[in-house]
């Protein structure tokens, strides 16, 4: 559940915008503020079954969106390249303290947006 759980946030970071309002809404009380189904349901005066519809539908919209724009999945291979990049210039002494304070700053910048 808890990988489900950070895929599909990652998802609403992404397509979040994409999503109707009263999605948005159900996704941000489930995922990010835990609430139950039915807590949800009684806060904004649908069934608990309607709640569990538009979620369902909301997580397949996400899974869509990134089956066609691929956004996650770019997002994670230009974070892996970034690291191993990092990895790779620490292990030839290339970030070492005292050279490369330019390089390691543009390093630390381009992580910092992501």
């Amino acid at each position: 559940m808890l990988k489900k759980t950070i895929k599909i946030t990652m998802l609403f970071d992404f397509y979040g915008s994409l999503l109707t309002e009263k999605q948005q809404k159900i996704i941000k009380s489930y995922f990010y503020n835990d609430l139950s189904l039915s807590e949800i349901a009684d806060n904004i005066g649908i069934s608990r079954q309607g709640v569990y519809d538009h979620l369902h539908r909301s997580e397949e919209s996400l899974e869509d969106y990134e089956a066609k724009l691929g956004l996650l999945k770019k997002y994670n291979k230009i974070r892996t390249n970034i690291n191993d990049l990092e990895e790779m210039m620490t292990a030839k002494g290339i970030l070492a303290a005292d050279q490369n304070q330019d390089l390691r700053k543009k390093l630390e910048s381009i992580k910092s947006i992501l």
